[in-house]
């Protein structure tokens, strides 16, 4: 029977080659229901993109030519941050379907079942801010954005343990530790929406990071090695820079991201 269902690796493949932001954004949350609900095949037939499809706007910039954002509570810096939140959110679905696509038939099937579910996440994220932005009078696509975001996932195409490394317990993770301070701005300027947006992404996102660091962790001692001393070691050959404080340590203790781990590249 299940020789007639389509394949999950196919599924992910046609959302990550969609372009446009909404309809990549719902083919994604059906991807993860159909998987969820037994509507596709454990079977990888296909490879997955070098690159996603992305549409023709935002402009991607290097990051150092990106114009940098004001703190400040203008129409203007409020429209750019939320912009940039979204522009990151976007990116962090094709880098959860492509987590699951690429590495799924070599991890099996819970990480396929996790990794969806973060697609799925990152998806309503989206959703959210792009219906913020609409609000505010403007809409994703309409400033330019940072041209880096993919690279990691590049970068660690060959391994997991690069991938998984890098990804969810580098770049979401810092996403735990500068979130709150966004929040405590976005409250200050008297938006009580985009405090309740922000909260649910950093729920979610201790979340994500918890799937990253078990995975990690079980690879690692699947392979005889000590999880925090592979880690440092594939954060200095891929990420390419110390980390950087603050840090949220309770949110990252949360997402079984202990401390040891960065010890000597911070």
């Amino acid at each position: 029977m299940s020789a007639t269902l389509p394949t999950v690796a196919a599924a992910i493949r046609d959302a990550l080659l969609t372009p446009d932001p909404r309809a990549k954004a719902m083919a994604t949350r059906k991807v993860a229901r159909d998987w969820r609900l037994g509507r596709l095949d454990f079977a990888f037939d296909c490879a997955m993109p070098d690159r996603p499809a992305w549409p023709e706007h935002p402009e991607l910039l290097p990051p150092g030519q990106m114009p940098r954002r004001r703190k400040g509570g203008s129409e203007r810096g409020r429209i750019a941050l939320w912009h940039a939140i979204a522009h990151i959110e976007f990116v962090a679905i094709d880098l959860a379907l492509d987590m699951a696509g690429r590495f799924g038939a070599e991890m099996g099937r819970q990480f396929v079942s996790d990794f969806l579910w973060v697609a799925a996440d990152e998806a309503m994220h989206f959703a959210l801010l792009d219906r913020k932005l609409r609000r505010l009078g403007s809409h994703y696509g309409a400033l330019s954005a940072h041209a880096g975001l993919w690279e990691a996932a590049h970068e660690t195409r060959h391994s997991v343990a690069a991938r998984l490394a890098v990804v969810p317990m580098v770049l979401e993770a810092r996403g735990l530790d500068v979130t709150p301070g966004m929040l405590v701005r976005v409250r200050e300027q008297g938006d009580e929406n985009g405090a309740r947006i922000l909260e649910r992404i950093l729920d979610d996102e201790i979340r994500h990071v918890r799937f990253g660091t078990r995975h990690f962790d079980e690879l690692c001692r699947r392979n005889d090695e000590i999880p925090q001393e592979c880690w440092r070691n594939l954060v200095e050959k891929h990420f390419g820079g110390r980390l950087k404080p603050p840090f949220n340590d309770s949110a990252r203790e949360s997402a079984g991201l202990s401390r040891d781990y960065r010890a000597g590249i911070v």
